[in-house]
C-alpha cells in the first residue's frame, strides 16, 4: 500500500506517472480502432492455438504480473486513472480481470484434457464423477457462503464507492458522451456501423437463434461432461470468437476508448469534447458509379444499389455452396445441408460484422445497400 501511494502521488497535479510519456503517446496512437480491432483478433488466435503455453501456471503468472504492474505504473496519469476509476467504468475493469481467470481456467483444464486423451487416459472430469456430492445440503451451503461474501462485497463496494447517480434528465442539457449501461455498450457500438433495425434486432435476435440452434447443429458426441479444445475447436472457437471479440471486446471499446462526441481517445488522452474527426461516409453505390464508372447515380434505385444487392447475396448465397465443396467440405459432410446453412449463415453474419466495421474504419464505407426510399440499408 505504500508503494502504491508513492506510484499515486508521483501524478497527483498533472499527467505524470512513472511510464515515459513518449510511450503513452505511442500507445494513444495504436489505440485506433483498426489497430484495436486487429489486435484483439491477433490475441484471440494466439489465446486459442497457443492454449497449452499460456495456461501453464508460471507463464499466466506472469501475464497477470505484466498487466497488473502496468496497471500501477498507469495509474498516476490523470487521464487513465480517471477512466479506469470512474464508477460506471469501475465495474469493467473488474470484469477484464474476472474473464481473463475464466478463460485461462477454461482453457487450462482444455490443455491437460487434450494431453490425458492423447496419452489414453480419461478426461479430469471423469476421475471427479465418484466426488460428486447431492445438491442439498453441499451445494446449497457453498452458494449460501458465497452470496453472504458477495452481500459483504457489494455493502462495501457501495460504501466506499459512490453510486454513478446524475441530475435528472433534461432536454436542454445531454450528456457527452452519453452511454447506454455497460450491457448493452457493445449494442451501442453496433449502431455506429448498422441501421438502427439490424443493430437493435437482427443481430441481437441472430445471436439468441445461434445459441438456440447449438444443440440442434452440433452433432460432435465429444466433449461432453468434460473441458475440451482439441475435439471441439470449431464449436468452441466460434462461441468464444463471437463472446470475446464481437461482445466483450466491443464493451472495452465503448467505455474506455469512446469519449465525447463518440470519438476514439486513447487511454492516456484526455477526453477534449472540442475534439473534432470529419468523416466523409460514402455508400458503395457512389463508391461504384460515381468514383469508378465516373457516372452519375442512376435514377432506379434498384439499378443504383444493383452493386451491393449483387455483393450482399454473393456473400450470404453464393459463397456457403463455394465453401461446402472447398474448405468446409469436412463439416458439410458431418452436419448436413441444413444445418451446414445455418452454421453458415451465422458464421458468415458474423464475419460479415468485423468486414463491415473495418470497411468503415478504412474507406469510410457507409452501406453497401442504401435504399431510404424503402428504409432499407445494410
Amino acid at each position: 500500500m505504500h508503494v502504491l501511494g508513492m506510484v499515486l502521488a508521483a501524478g497527483e497535479g498533472g499527467k505524470g506517472g512513472l511510464l515515459p510519456e513518449a510511450f503513452k503517446d505511442w500507445l494513444n496512437s495504436i489505440f485506433n480502432p483498426i489497430v484495436y480491432t486487429c489486435l484483439s483478433i491477433g490475441l484471440f488466435l494466439v489465446m486459442m492455438f497457443a492454449y497449452r503455453v499460456w495456461t501453464r501456471p508460471r507463464v499466466a503468472l506472469s501475464i497477470l504480473t505484466i498487466t497488473v504492474f502496468f496497471f500501477i505504473l498507469a495509474s498516476p496519469d490523470m487521464n487513465f486513472r480517471k477512466i479506469v476509476t470512474k464508477p460506471d467504468n469501475v465495474p469493467i475493469v473488474g470484469l477484464i480481470f474476472v474473464l481473463g481467470f475464466f478463460s485461462w481456467w477454461a482453457l487450462r483444464q482444455a490443455a491437460v484434457n487434450d494431453e490425458r486423451i492423447e496419452k489414453g487416459q480419461p478426461p479430469l472430469e471423469a476421475l471427479e464423477a465418484n466426488d460428486r456430492v447431492l445438491s442439498w445440503p453441499d451445494l446449497v451451503y457453498s452458494e449460501f457462503i458465497c452470496s453472504i461474501l458477495f452481500t459483504v462485497l457489494l455493502t462495501v463496494w457501495g460504501v466506499f464507492l459512490d453510486a454513478p447517480l446524475e441530475e435528472p434528465a433534461s432536454p436542454g442539457k445531454t450528456p457527452n458522451p452519453s452511454k447506454a449501461p455497460w450491457y448493452f455498450l457493445g449494442l451501442q457500438e453496433m449502431l455506429v456501423y448498422f441501421d438502427p433495425w439490424i443493430a437493435g434486432v437482427v443481430l441481437p435476435s441472430m445471436i439468441i437463434s445461434g445459441l438456440m440452434l447449438v444443440p440442434f447443429c452440433d452433432k460432435n458426441p465429444k466433449g461432453v461432461g468434460y473441458y475440451t479444445l482439441k475435439e471441439r475447436p470449431f464449436a468452441v472457437g466460434t462461441f468464444m470468437f463471437g463472446f470475446l471479440i464481437l461482445w466483450i471486446s466491443l464493451i472495452v471499446m465503448g467505455t474506455f476508448l469512446r469519449g465525447p462526441n463518440w470519438n476514439f481517445f486513447g487511454p492516456f488522452e484526455n477526453w477534449d469534447v472540442h475534439k473534432l474527426e470529419p468523416l466523409s461516409n460514402i455508400n458503395l453505390s457512389e463508391y461504384f458509379w460515381v468514383r469508378w464508372c465516373g457516372v452519375a447515380l442512376p435514377q432506379n434505385l434498384l439499378v443504383r444499389e444493383s452493386p451491393g444487392i449483387l455483393l450482399t447475396m454473393g456473400y450470404l448465397m453464393v459463397l456457403p455452396p463455394i465453401l461446402a465443396f472447398t474448405f468446409a467440405k469436412k463439416l458439410y459432410k458431418q452436419i448436413g445441408f441444413i444445418r451446414y446453412n445455418l452454421v453458415m449463415s451465422h458464421l458468415l453474419i458474423m464475419i460479415g460484422m468485423v468486414i463491415k466495421m473495418g470497411l468503415r474504419w478504412t474507406i469510410n464505407l457507409k452501406y453497401l445497400v442504401f435504399i431510404p426510399e424503402w428504409f432499407f440499408n445494410i
